[in-house]
């Protein structure tokens, strides 16, 4: 059998523990701060353990009776008081060792996209080139043709790391991924980045869309994008289905298979409708570019509509009613730019349609923004009382129609346009992937659907071999962490760091032989799929660096409540900030975090723009 080996990052050493030849820590196991799932055993003697329950690709010759009976276990070595024991980790470290470490992790990145800047330009034709025709899955793929045949992606020279998604998990992955050690393939239907946390703002046009798009082979032109959905992950087998995101003229989607030596799923959620009849129908999200694009002619055939000679004022005051349901930071921040827009641009146009205009924003809870401080909740109210937003909290939406939001209470509101906002729902993908998996069931309550992918401390999903679950669609046992922007980018960069440190996860393809198993024993490791550590890194290296599992920086909260005001709060240092001043702070932050020097001018000439000319009204 053959012992090769991928190098992945996802920090196997991390999970490597002090044991006896014939078992192994199981990576779901206490040791790392996660209950046990399946606790190993030691065989009878004269018999070798082929696996355990969570890492059921144990080989059953990885350790032969005959090996047992002549090479007894080493004597374990003295250890030195000082050092840490794997029963430590991972370990809880202060906020400034937090800074420090992603501060020098950084630095290491930046240094990485320098020297990628220095490789020749890589050929367009390496992704066809491995592609060859197969019949494998062209039953699935074809409805049951047989005959058919469906392309597939053969393995590389190099491992490949298939990605899916690209959001801001994936976008973080491949920014600092070292291209140089792997084949990367990146999969998803959308074929750029989007700022999401401005996508309000495009909305109403005070930002352009592509303003804050960088297209994914843009970001790092070594990465081979393929423009495709995922519709099935089989992570025993190692494969991904997929079919094209775009079509032929007769309507035909390509469909073909990608074989992979490590997937990262990163597809993020969907907008959570939470069963309400109608939400899917008429009412409009703020998810993807599309949805504000729509959503922008919506709002500027409202006003032409109510504008037309003629029109009751019934028809008026109903096209003129913007509803937000949801008041999460993406509802209200919504609600916050329509208001400037109203104000502002529309007030000179259509002054004799002012009178009529109404925004009314439905929360479910007792307060909007709850994840803000409560000082900074009432500041969101008074200034939205100030802007004439109307507020309405602890209201729960029971249908949707097409021309009205119905209420509990049967209360009927008219409306020109209902934005909904309140919340994600997993995609189908991942509860496929969960299905497959029987050990995400204890982390998904039992339920056979789960809505999120159980990971580890380090990003590992929970049952599955070389697959790691990033962002929105990733739940960590024991630390529920929010579904933001920053947490996903910073899963993403983690990652990525993991992987370009080649630290083993038992991932095939590898072009060099595996360490031997006399220097594993030696050392007393063994990563958590029973493979060696690499000889590249010495026991007090491994120990001193995987100490450290990812943990969350969180480097605050913001959000745009109209009139030129924000609200900011960064709970390390206890600052809370409200008004003008925390409007600069927002910009400052948003101009800063932009993923590249062409979306920050991009993005500067548009408020430039917006403040000179006022927004365009212009509708398409």
């Amino acid at each position: 059998m053959s012992r090769l080996s991928a190098p992945i990052g996802a920090c196997s050493i991390g999970c490597v523990v002090r044991c006896r030849r014939y078992g192994s820590t199981d990576i779901q196991g206490t040791e790392m701060g996660m209950p046990a799932m399946h606790k190993p055993t030691a065989p009878p003697p004269g018999k070798a353990a082929v696996g355990n329950g969570s890492s059921p690709h144990l080989d059953a010759d990885e350790y032969s009776d005959e090996e047992d009976q002549a090479t007894p276990p080493p004597a374990p070595e003295p250890k030195d008081p000082g050092a840490p024991r794997f029963s430590e980790w991972p370990q809880q470290r202060s906020f400034m060792q937090v800074v420090m470490d992603k501060a020098g992790d950084t630095v290491q990145d930046l240094l990485l996209i320098m020297r990628r800047t220095l490789l020749p330009s890589p050929s367009r034709s390496r992704l066809r080139a491995l592609v060859r025709k197969s019949r494998s899955v062209a039953a699935r793929a074809r409805g049951g043709d047989e005959a058919a045949e469906t392309p597939t992606l053969l393995r590389a020279k190099k491992p490949i790391v298939l990605v899916l998604g690209s959001g801001w998990a994936a976008h973080a992955l491949i920014k600092v991924i070292d291209v140089e050690r792997y084949e990367v393939v990146l999969v998803s239907p959308r074929n750029h980045f989007m700022f999401t946390p401005m996508l309000p703002s495009t909305a109403v046009g005070t930002v352009e869309f592509r303003s804050l798009c960088e297209p994914i082979r843009v970001s790092n032109r070594f990465v081979e994008y393929v423009g495709a959905t995922c519709e099935e992950l089989d992570v025993e087998r190692k494969t991904a289905l997929c079919v094209s995101s775009v079509a032929y003229q007769g309507g035909r989607k390509p469909h073909f298979q990608i074989n992979y030596d490590l997937v990262v799923v990163a597809v993020g959620e969907q907008s959570a409708t939470f069963g309400v009849p109608g939400v899917a129908k008429y009412g409009f999200f703020i998810k993807e570019i599309s949805d504000t694009i729509a959503l922008r002619k919506r709002v500027q055939d409202c006003f032409e509509l109510a504008a037309l000679p003629g029109t009751p004022e019934a028809d008026i005051r109903r096209a003129l009613h913007f509803i937000v349901v949801g008041g999460g930071p993406t509802g209200v921040e919504f609600a916050g730019t329509l208001a400037d827009f109203v104000r502002v641009d529309l007030r000179r146009k259509y002054p004799e349609l002012m009178p009529f205009v109404r925004v009314t924003l439905l929360q479910s809870a007792q307060s909007i923004l709850t994840m803000f401080d409560e000082r900074l909740q009432r500041q969101a109210l008074a200034s939205f009382e100030k802007a004439g937003v109307e507020v309405r909290t602890g209201v729960r939406v029971v249908e949707v129609t097409q021309d009205q939001v119905v209420l509990p209470s049967d209360e009927r509101l008219d409306y020109g346009v209902c934005v909904w906002s309140t919340g994600n729902a997993s995609r189908p993908l991942v509860q496929a992937v969960a299905a497959q998996l029987p050990a995400q069931a204890e982390f998904s309550g039992g339920r056979p659907a789960a809505t999120k992918l159980a990971v580890d401390p380090f990003l590992r999903i929970v049952g599955a071999r070389d697959a790691l679950a990033l962002g929105d669609c990733a739940m960590m046992h024991g630390n529920r962490l929010p579904a933001t922007a920053q947490v996903a980018g910073q899963q993403g960069a983690y990652a990525a760091r993991m992987i370009n440190r080649m630290f083993r996860l038992g991932c095939g393809g590898l072009t060099e032989p595996f360490p031997s198993r006399r220097v594993a024993r030696a050392r007393g490791l063994f990563a958590s799929v029973s493979e060696s550590v690499s000889e590249s890194m010495d026991e007090g290296a491994a120990r001193e660096y995987f100490r450290k599992p990812f943990e969350f920086l969180s480097l605050g909260l913001l959000a745009y409540i109209g009139n030129n005001q924000a609200l900011t709060q960064v709970d390390p240092i206890a600052l809370r900030l409200s008004g003008y001043f925390a409007f600069l702070v927002w910009r400052s932050v948003y101009i800063t975090k932009q993923v590249s020097f062409r979306n920050r001018v991009l993005i500067l000439f548009d408020w430039v723009k917006t403040r000179a000319f006022g927004r365009d009204l212009s509708s398409f």
